[in-house]
């Protein structure tokens, strides 16, 4: 097989190992040149021959004489640079001379996903596996804070002979890649990739960042199973005004794909970047599909049956596909509130104690099956069961609890009930550590959003729980039975005093902290990641307890339950977050 060279090159008609006048000449001091390769409007590469390695390499040879052209090459080696990965081309060396920029890297001998998909020379789990590669070497990538912006197939080898399964696909072409600390070769507003593969933000000139990688990805292997990229167009005016329009799921061009694996690539070919997950989600997710995707090569389905309606570009609302992970958070959020709620009804309430465990199990299979309906049907199912117990005000403070996840975040479901480990928490005087849980979500607004939750939630259990569990009762609230029976009274005289109290802009440091927790500098197992967190943490108790004594006569005066112990879990949950996480 020859080598190609795919980045910002066109192949050449007609080269060979003996055209031109620049065969043979040295290069650098070491790489003889031995034939022309591809050309294109940013330079030259050539098939090399390194002297002093006896080895053969790629050598670009990039013409400066415009400013673009320079920044664009040196961005490219800054990025190629700071990675060393199985899956992405190495760079070698870089030089510059008054007229050119010479980079060396790997000579990759094979094809480019291109290429291979257009000979439908790929089976199913082949495309899988090299989604799974290709999420890996992203996963490098922006961890040492290089965005790729230009993912496509072009830009994907495919090798001969891989050494190891990471390496059985070669990302190439970081010409436009965006790098952190560093100004970007683009204007605010200026728009770098390949249009029909580009996230909708990125095509809006917005900065892109992993999110965007994430989608174009998705897209790459969207394309690569149903033999269709929705974006592209018949004109380059009309692929630019579909993107950002949402794609069919891809079981409608494949029902025969396991659902998991489409829920995957749906999921990152979302038009929402909060809503697109992470390459490291992606890359779990289908490696546990692999099993379940076919081995042989067969040619693609039709686009659609014979007679049959294909689907059709719309824009519609973000259709958000929920991971395998997320549908166990939801079944155990369902479980604990389930299971929690009918264990602490009165003792003279018709409701069988003894039932508790049943009742979780069965909130648990709801919500894990499905998660935004299971979810409904559990919330409603206890405020049902309150009021014929005789404690219709806890319906009132469930519903309270609930209303706003389903108003903030109404199309995640699997996240509506997760709050309500905040006051479980609290049952082991350790509520401090809810927004560490909490920072643990992929998308900012929605950690930030479960971490105000979480303090909502427990604001409306402290009228029910023994002992306090973070703040206690506001000053002058009623016993318990006084109001529980009643659904006027427990809005009289329990949410109003506790809105009143000040005590739910508590929840704005939560939810500060736990939008914060993933910026903190933390990743490299050492000492700084515990002083890191231990600040993190401090930080949290302090300008929480600062909040809670800042609500003046309202508020209850007593010291804050569990605030330090609470603040040692937290700082300890993010850690275990920070060891558990793989390494880049």
């Amino acid at each position: 097989m020859e080598p190609t060279e795919t980045a910002i090159f066109e192949p050449l008609e007609g080269a060979g190992p003996d055209t031109g006048p620049e065969v043979h000449r040295l290069v650098m001091g070491r790489y003889r040149l031995v034939r022309r390769l591809g050309a294109g409007g940013f330079g030259v590469v050539w098939e090399a021959h390194d002297e002093q390695l006896d080895r053969l390499v790629a050598g670009k040879t990039i013409d400066t004489s415009t400013d673009e052209v320079a920044a664009r090459a040196e961005r490219e080696a800054q990025a190629a640079a700071r990675l060393t990965h199985p899956g992405i081309v190495a760079l070698y060396e870089s030089a510059r001379d008054p007229d050119a920029i010479h980079l060396v890297s790997e000579l990759v001998f094979g094809n480019t996903l291109g290429e291979l998909l257009a000979d439908e020379a790929l089976s199913d789990r082949d495309i899988v596996r090299i989604g799974v590669a290709l999420a890996d070497a992203l996963e490098h990538a922006h961890g040492r804070g290089v965005v790729h912006r230009d993912i496509k197939p072009a830009n994907v080898m495919i090798p001969d002979n891989a050494e190891s399964e990471a390496a059985i696909v070669k990302l190439t072409d970081f010409g436009v890649a965006r790098l952190a600390g560093d100004d970007t070769i683009t204007r605010n507003g200026d728009i770098v990739g390949t249009f029909s593969y580009m996230a909708p933000e990125q095509a809006e000139g917005l900065e892109a960042d992993e999110a965007s990688d994430l989608y174009s990805l998705g897209l790459v292997l969207y394309e690569a199973l149903s033999g269709v990229n929705p974006v592209r167009g018949e004109t380059p005016a009309e692929t630019a005004r579909n993107v950002g329009t949402e794609l069919p799921p891809l079981d409608s061009w494949r029902p025969d794909l396991p659902g998991e694996l489409c829920e995957a690539i749906d999921r990152a070919v979302c038009v929402d970047p909060d809503y697109r997950g992470t390459v490291v989600e992606l890359r779990d997710e289908l490696e546990l599909s692999l099993d379940r995707t076919a081995a042989e090569t067969l040619p693609p389905p039709p686009a659609w049956p014979a007679g049959a309606e294909a689907p059709v570009l719309r824009p519609r609302p973000v259709r958000r596909p929920v991971s395998v992970g997320e549908r166990a958070m939801a079944a155990a959020a369902g479980a604990l509130v389930c299971g929690a709620a009918v264990a602490a009804l009165p003792a003279d309430a018709p409701l069988d104690h003894g039932s508790a465990p049943l009742a979780a199990l069965a909130a648990a299979v709801a919500c894990g099956l499905l998660p935004r309906a299971g979810t409904l049907l559990t919330v409603a199912g206890l405020a049902i069961a309150f009021v014929a117990c005789g404690v219709a005000g806890w319906a009132v403070l469930l519903v309270a609890a609930f209303l706003p996840g389903l108003l903030l975040m109404p199309r995640d479901g699997a996240s509506w009930l997760l709050p309500a480990g905040a006051p479980a928490l609290g049952m082991a005087g350790i509520s401090l550590a809810f927004p560490a849980f909490a920072g643990q979500a992929s998308a900012p607004g929605r950690r930030a959003v479960l971490g105000g939750l979480g303090l909502w939630w427990l604001l409306l259990a402290e009228p029910v729980a023994s002992p306090t569990l973070l703040l206690g009762d506001p000053a002058g609230l009623p016993a318990a039975g006084a109001w529980q029976a009643s659904v006027s009274a427990t809005v009289a005289d329990v949410l109003v005093p506790i809105v009143a109290s000040g005590a739910p802009l508590i929840a704005l440091v939560w939810a500060a902290a736990a939008w914060a927790l993933p910026a903190l500098p933390v990743g490299h197992r050492s000492i700084a990641d515990l002083a890191f967190l231990a600040v993190w943490a401090g930080g949290l108790a302090a300008a929480t307890a600062l909040a809670a004594s800042a609500l003046g006569p309202a508020g209850q005066g007593a010291p804050l339950r569990g605030l330090v112990a609470g603040a040692a879990a937290a700082a300890l949950v993010a850690l275990v977050a920070v060891a558990v996480r793989p390494r880049e």
